[in-house]
């Protein structure tokens, strides 16, 4: 069974601006509150190693792949949990022009597997929740703030 998680934001920036943020990885520790740190090359088929702190909740490390890199538009990447089938986690960035100087910036994440539904209610809380704060301090990156 599938869930989705979706969350946006508008920012007041480009997407090239917001993609500049979004794609410095080695800054995520200075203001970004859930991903804690990415390593790894960001091209499609490259493994990163991503860590994250969704609150209320424990960090976690893993190793997803990196499906999509479309610049200033998309980022996808694919997760899993031991064995494919188990826990996998699709993760998108996306970055929708509004014009010239706005960006509604999408984060989603699709779970799937036959563990989802005994976390379910975690996931939907503490993982959206983690989208939320990432979303609004990439908002203030951007802004200036």
């Amino acid at each position: 069974m599938a869930r989705e998680i979706s969350t946006e934001i508008e920012i007041n920036a480009s997407p090239a601006a917001v993609w500049r943020e979004l794609t410095n990885f080695s800054a995520y520790p200075s203001w970004n509150p859930f991903i804690q740190s990415i390593d790894g090359p960001l091209h499609e088929g490259s493994r990163l190693t991503v860590l994250i702190c969704p609150p209320n909740n424990k960090e976690m490390r893993f190793k997803p792949v990196i499906r999509t890199v479309e610049e200033a538009k998309e980022i996808v990447w694919k997760g899993k949990f031991l064995i494919p089938g188990l826990f996998d986690g699709e993760h998108g960035f996306e970055l929708i022009p509004l014009s010239t100087d706005r960006t509604r910036f999408v984060q989603k994440e699709k779970f799937s597997g036959v563990l989802v539904p005994l976390f379910w209610s975690m996931l939907d809380r503490d993982t959206r929740q983690g989208f939320i704060d990432m979303n609004k301090a990439l908002k203030a990156r951007c802004e200036g703030a």
